[in-house]
């Protein structure tokens, strides 16, 4: 067990090979500062709640209403302004700022989103208490086969026996189906990195290949179908992927690629938008289609696989993509950006394909279905057994490599064992429409997940950028125990911010009003600007 104080820590990141490490950057103490504005406004808003509250209970007890031009510190139910005939847009265009400014009627009205930021606030200053206090016990990874694989099995068998459930559609690939499968693969990739199951490695990279391979499946299909490339949606898919990410990277310090899932998800989203919105209106021809994956596919091998060509991309956004390692301080800065994005560049337009011919595939097995059992059976059975024999001859020549090796030819091969996969997953009727709800239970909250397994599950050094290299220890001296009671802690937490991302999305990036996104954009950047200005005045003084 190490518990290092936070006096220590400034001298601790001087040994580790950073000089200049400062307990605290700008951008830190601006974004604390930040959140205690927002705590401040909140107590005031529920301040306000109460009066108001009060202050109904006495007009009732007194069986008369507050007559016109009372302040009952509240506007009246579905009013947006004193007087309630304003206009709702005007009011929450200019809302943040009437908030900061003290006015009552907009700060009580807004009183349900300030509890949100502040929830916000609090589960990243927990954080931040697990992640760089040093005062929350660690203990060291121990991998066990029989353990890892015992509690998959587990939570496998409960789900099927507890939570199997049938999808109102049985077209292959439906939403249950897919959340499902990154469900039981995040929960494979988790328990990878809790007890350090090195030998799973070309698995998991198998499983994140096949979350980059949604990535182009999932976007291509909303775009193709929907056509709706509004901005709205946009920013709301760009807020989706990076607004926890964000805060996390500013309240902690640490750099976007230590999350490296998220800017790569988001850099092969904006790839399928910008594709697909050139030329919107031929989406729908088949050469259009193949013409553009053909040019992303011929994009991906300049810049990924001719010498130069993604330095001099990325080079100009190093303060956004660097990253070193503080184990490996002498590390390239975008050395870990070309090789985490590199490894998967490829299978998200496998993806855009996938879901190009998706509805022929839905027709292939429609029609195979109203065949008579005497032809449907022996097809099935064939397409399953050759499918498996694809599969065993991946794993042999290609999954069996050593770690390096396997690396080099993932981003070639890993399609293999996804379509593998599909095809046997909807094989039979029966297939597409069964799930597990836990594992979709898990498949939607990913993301959070991911993220926040790095502070309130794994544990750190201590230093910023750190790798989780040990894990949290609530229970010393019971493993089993102290796993479950910091899983419980670690998966309601990721379940919140899952929520609050979503509740905030919904209000903070309106989809549907450009006039609206664009003040909240505006005042978003203003405010950046005064928050950061803070910051350093507080970190040069202090």
């Amino acid at each position: 067990m190490e518990i290092a104080g936070t006096e220590t820590f400034v001298q601790e990141l001087h040994e580790k090979g950073f000089p200049e490490a400062k307990l605290h950057t700008a951008s830190q103490l601006g974004c604390y500062f930040s959140f205690a504005v927002v705590v401040v406004l909140y107590a005031y808003a529920e301040l306000l709640a109460y009066r108001a509250s009060k202050l109904k209970l006495r007009y009732e007890d007194e069986s008369e209403e507050p007559q016109a031009g009372q302040d009952c510190n509240a506007p009246s139910a579905g009013s947006s302004a004193p007087g309630g005939n304003a206009a709702p847009e005007k009011l929450f265009q200019i809302a943040p700022v009437r908030c900061l400014l003290g006015h009552k009627d907009v700060i009580l009205q807004c009183r349900s989103n300030l509890r949100t930021w502040t929830e916000l606030g609090l589960i990243l200053a927990l954080f931040y208490f697990t992640d760089r206090s040093g005062l929350v016990s660690e203990s060291g990874k121990k991998y066990d086969r029989d353990l890892f694989f015992s509690i998959f099995l587990t939570l496998s068998f409960y789900g099927l026996y507890c939570t199997l459930k049938q999808s109102k559609v049985s077209s292959p690939l439906n939403r249950e189906q897919t959340e499902e499968w990154k469900g039981w693969m995040q929960v494979l990739f988790l328990l990878y990195h809790y007890y350090k199951a090195s030998e799973m490695y070309n698995a998991i990279r198998i499983f994140i290949a096949a979350y980059v391979w949604m990535t182009g499946f999932g976007n291509f299909s909303y775009y193709h179908v929907r056509k709706d490339f509004s901005i709205g949606r946009f920013m709301q898919m760009m807020w989706r992927l990076n607004f926890f990410v964000c805060f996390c990277c500013l309240c902690l310090g640490n750099s976007y690629v230590l999350y490296y899932i998220c800017p790569m998800h988001t850099l092969f989203t904006l790839l399928v938008y910008f594709s697909l919105i050139i030329g919107k209106e031929y989406n729908n021809s088949t050469p259009t289609v193949l013409i553009k994956l053909a040019a992303l596919t011929a994009l991906v091998y300049i810049v990924w696989e001719v010498p130069g060509v993604f330095q001099g991309i990325f080079r100009p956004f190093t303060f956004l993509f660097a990253y070193t390692d503080p184990k490996k301080p002498s590390m390239e800065p975008l050395h870990e950006w070309f090789f985490r994005s590199g490894l998967d560049r490829y299978v998200w337009i496998y993806g855009m394909a996938c879901a190009f011919f998706h509805p022929r595939y839905e027709m292939a097995l429609k029609w195979l279905e109203d065949r008579p059992v005497g032809i449907r059976l022996p097809v099935q059975i064939a397409v399953g057994a050759a499918t498996l024999c694809v599969g065993y001859w991946w794993y042999t020549e290609y999954y069996l490599l050593p770690k390096l090796e396997y690396n080099k030819v993932h981003p070639y091969t890993s399609w293999i064992p996804i379509s593998c996969f599909i095809i046997l997953r909807n094989l039979t009727p029966q297939l597409r429409i069964n799930y597990v709800e836990i594992f979709c239970v898990c498949g939607k909250i990913t993301l959070e997940t991911y993220i926040s397994q790095f502070h309130i599950w794994l544990s750190t050094t201590n230093v910023p950028d750190g790798q989780p290299g040990k894990l949290m220890e609530l229970i010393p001296g019971y493993p089993l125990i102290n796993f479950g009671v910091c899983s419980i802690i670690y998966v309601g937490i990721s379940q919140r911010v899952f929520t609050i991302t979503n509740d905030l999305k919904n209000s903070c990036v309106p989809n549907g009003n450009n006039k609206m996104l664009m003040h909240n954009i505006i005042f978003a950047c203003m405010w950046s600007v005064v928050a950061l200005a803070i910051g350093w005045i507080l970190e040069q003084a202090f």
